[in-house]
């Protein structure tokens, strides 16, 4: 499955080469999680900017996992993740989420890839 279209501007230039596959996916999703959080601590602190582009990061890494040929069996999870994500920070939340929520969402990835899972 190809998601990245190489005329984007892909921020994640040595990830997009391919590195991103080699990591697992709980190292994955934690680092979509990383960028999900910059994104609400820049808008918590007003920063419209700097939230978007975390924000942009985020589902880049996101498309990234999506493209990622061993999370194929986890599809329907991250794309309804990118649509949550995306309602929510560009549109108008009509699935209620919150910080909060995300945050405990992947709050389990962060844990499970430290402990090397």
């Amino acid at each position: 499955m190809k998601i990245i279209d190489k005329k984007m501007n892909v921020q994640h230039k040595d990830l997009a080469a391919g590195k991103w596959n080699s990591l697992s996916f709980f190292e994955q999703m934690a680092n979509v999680g990383s960028e999900v959080e910059r994104a609400i601590k820049w808008r918590e602190k007003r920063n419209a900017q700097y939230s978007q582009m975390a924000f942009e990061r985020a589902l880049e890494l996101l498309d990234f996992t999506v493209a990622d040929e061993k999370n194929k069996k986890r599809l329907k999870e991250l794309l309804r993740l990118r649509e949550m994500l995306a309602d929510y920070f560009a549109f108008e939340n009509l699935y209620q989420s919150s910080d909060k929520s995300f945050q405990n969402y992947f709050y389990a990835f962060n844990f499970a890839a430290r402990k090397g899972l």
